[in-house]
């Protein structure tokens, strides 16, 4: 009988968590037990877990003991409060916050582009922006082939990413202008119905926001490739679930649309759609609970000797968190040592 696993969810009641679950049990993660935890605020509510409702409980600084695997989404400050305190427990965490991702002793994962950093990890392993994991998942290939030396990427990110107060944002507004009335930005600066915001996270000295800058600092650790330029404008957009991104790239050797694009259809994770004289490209519409990156759009930017454009989309909620942190879990345990933790 192979080996069964105790798991937790820390931010079980969120979004994200509520996907972590989800994504443990449609991929068959062998959970002995599992165990629901958040906030006091959500403590005793329940989450569906294999037909069964479980109860959620607060957690606590022993919250962790006789756990294997936690997987994290609660946000920064209880990712740094609770994770080293976790792997000091013996349980192996695999964070979905931005709390651990530039941190050297910390392992930046995206099964398909850098699974043997885990190797490096000392009980934390962090899971990648949503934005960025979708970018890489389709970039790597290529990157392997010919090289990738400049990238340039515009986002179009769902108000999902805000989580189920951005959802309920949309929502609302778009009832209110349809019947004539106004609905004041809460979660948002400005209205998100009907606009588009190039602005997510807050602006640094630099001029461009911290997301923005989460996707140039990731993807040169995720490559541990200091030489690649990354710019990245991203967008808020009217959309519910899904993020796209539009990409530009320069390769370090020449590469057609047509190379790219049977390079692509092979790779892990990846699902090419492209064929725009029948309308066939990637959409958030039929990306939404889906595990794959789609890709579409693959074409020679006519700006660049080596440069190639393509249209990049993914389900930010499943392969941008839930479903890239539950992977990360699966090779864990391939790898009896790799479930060991040494944090100090």
């Amino acid at each position: 009988m192979s080996r069964e696993y105790n798991v937790g969810v820390l931010g079980a009641s969120g979004a994200v968590g509520r996907e972590m679950l989800k994504s443990l049990q449609d991929r068959g993660f062998p959970v002995k037990t599992i165990k629901a935890l958040a906030s006091s605020r959500s403590a005793g509510s329940t989450v569906e877990f294999e037909g069964k409702e479980i109860k959620v409980e607060e957690t606590k600084p022993d919250s962790f003991k006789g756990l294997d695997i936690a997987l994290f989404s609660a946000g920064a400050g209880a990712s740094a409060q609770y994770a080293p305190l976790a792997a000091q427990a013996g349980c192996v965490v695999v964070d979905n916050s931005s709390n651990w991702r530039q941190d050297p002793r910390v392992p930046l994962i995206v099964p398909e582009v850098n699974a043997g950093a885990l190797k490096k990890h000392k009980g934390i392993i962090a899971n990648p922006n949503c934005s960025t994991i979708q970018m890489l998942v389709a970039l790597k290939p290529i990157y392997d082939a010919v090289g990738v030396k400049r990238i340039i990427v515009a986002t179009y990110q769902s108000v999902s990413g805000t989580g189920q107060k951005g959802v309920e944002e949309l929502a609302e507004q778009t009832r209110k202008l349809f019947n004539g009335q106004e609905y004041p930005p809460k979660v948002y600066p400005h209205r998100i119905a009907f606009n588009c915001l190039p602005h997510i996270d807050v602006f640094l000295d630099n001029g461009y926001t911290k997301e923005e800058m989460k996707m140039v600092n990731e993807t040169l650790k995720i490559f541990d490739d200091p030489n690649i330029k990354v710019s990245a404008t991203c967008v808020r957009v009217p959309v519910f679930y899904a993020h796209s991104e539009a990409i530009w790239i320069e390769t370090g050797r020449p590469i057609k649309p047509e190379a790219a694009r049977e390079i692509l259809s092979r790779a892990p994770g990846v699902l090419v759609q492209d064929d725009p004289q029948a309308n066939f490209y990637p959409l958030a519409s039929e990306a939404t609970g889906r595990e794959e990156v789609f890709v579409g759009r693959i074409r020679a930017d006519l700006s660049l000797e080596n440069g190639l454009s393509m249209w990049v989309v993914s389900d930010n909620l499943k392969k941008g968190a839930a479903t890239n942190a539950v992977e990360i879990a699966e090779l864990l345990i391939r790898e009896p040592d790799l479930l060991k933790t040494d944090w100090n």
